[in-house]
């Protein structure tokens, strides 16, 4: 069980020694997946497997990804041709247990990267179902940036024995952050951002919201202002998801607006910005947030937007961090003394319930609904499905 702060090298600390212990090892005459590393979203999962062909591209290791939003039949003829590394998300690597079409009988090595996103989005579930698949026998490996008590709770069930290394103080943010940010009023923030990045010429910046429907509000009043901006989340197909990121990675895009999904599996050499549009409900999700920034050693900025209704959230992040954050008043932008704080709304995360506030003209970005964006969808890739235990994301 290993816990490091984000940007530090948890993918090559698995990955790594994984196709090492592959190759010494000797070859099965079958052609069935060796290891399984675990994801909780799709650009994690495209993303752990890129690194996997990376780090062995001289190696006879074939690796696959697997996860939804997109059609099966490519992964079927992949898995049908033989693989040795399989990066999956959970419901559609059931999907294709279901269907016949993996086998994990000889799985040797099993890792859960991300544990604590994994629990967060209610996959316990379904990782015991993945375990009831592979042999008792085998080598686990759990990750996190972020080491609670729960994930202790879920590595006790799962792991036998496990050995626990951290190469950093539990939920601390990486060392090249710099972090501070804006007092401003809900309804001022799409403004006092738009202002940032002209007035600070900001190249390449990702934004984080809490819900799906003020990421396109956002995305859409950023490019009225002449900013370049995209929108991704659950709700989005997987092309346009990719689509997205990858203008985003080329600069054709300037601003990338995401929730939460986001926060997990981006890496992006060099971005210098991460703004908190809102500050999350969850105040170990805003570490994994500015972990985009001033990884591998690089120096970024964290910049958050809080207003008065996010006072509590604010407390959180920085009882979390062990300090306060360094917030201003910008001339111009300065909050009304008037406006009293209302309650939010702690809605489920990407997947489930939207999270999102009555409307009302005090929100920036157009608003917030109400509505869950694809609360308990049981559409096939995205939205989200009953399991008998927490809702979670279809991924």
């Amino acid at each position: 069980m290993a816990g490091a702060q984000t940007g530090t090298g948890k993918t090559a600390g698995f990955t790594l020694p994984l196709l090492q212990n592959l190759m010494a090892s000797p070859k099965p005459k079958s052609r069935l997946p060796r290891a399984l590393v675990l994801v909780p979203t799709r650009e994690l999962a495209a993303q752990v497997a890129e690194s996997v062909r990376t780090y062995g591209a001289h190696l006879p290791l074939r690796c696959t990804q697997i996860f939804g939003g997109v059609g099966m039949q490519k992964q079927i003829n992949q898995l049908r041709r033989g693989v040795e590394i399989v990066v999956a998300t959970p419901g559609r690597l059931l999907d294709h247990a279901e269907r016949g079409t993996i086998d994990l009988s000889k799985i040797e090595i099993l890792v859960l990267d991300e544990a604590d996103r994994m629990l967060d989005m209610g996959f316990v579930h379904d990782i015991k179902r993945v375990l009831a698949m592979v042999p008792a026998r085998r080598q686990n490996l759990l990750f996190s940036a972020t080491i609670a008590k729960d994930v202790k709770v879920l590595a006790d069930k799962l792991l036998n024995q496990p050995r626990l290394v951290e190469v950093a103080r539990r939920n601390s943010t990486a060392e090249g952050v710099v972090q501070m940010g804006y007092r401003v009023d809900a309804k001022r923030k799409a403004e006092l951002l738009e202002h940032l990045i002209k007035d600070g010429d900001w190249s390449q910046v990702l934004v984080f919201t809490r819900t799906k429907h003020l990421a396109n509000k956002l995305a859409e009043a950023l490019n009225r202002g002449g900013i370049t901006a995209s929108a991704i989340h659950g709700n989005k197909s997987q092309g346009a998801r990719t689509r997205a990121l990858a203008g985003f990675k080329d600069s054709t895009v300037r601003v990338l607006v995401a929730t939460e999904i986001a926060a997990r599996g981006l890496d992006i050499d060099g971005l210098p910005y991460v703004v908190n549009f809102e500050l999350p409900h969850v105040a170990s999700d805003y570490i994994h947030r500015i972990g985009r920034t001033g990884r591998a050693g690089a120096i970024g900025r964290a910049v958050s937007l809080v207003c008065v209704d996010e006072d509590k959230l604010l407390r959180d992040v920085e009882k979390l961090l062990g300090k306060s954050l360094d917030l201003k008043v910008l001339p111009g932008f300065e909050p009304d003394p008037r406006i009293r704080a209302e309650p939010i709304k702690n809605g489920g995360r990407t997947g489930g319930r939207s999270g999102g506030r009555r409307p009302n003209h005090r929100h920036g970005g157009g608003g917030q609904n109400r509505r869950s964006n694809g609360s308990r969808s049981n559409a096939r890739g995205s939205g989200s499905r009953s399991t008998g235990h927490r809702s979670r994301a279809r991924v």
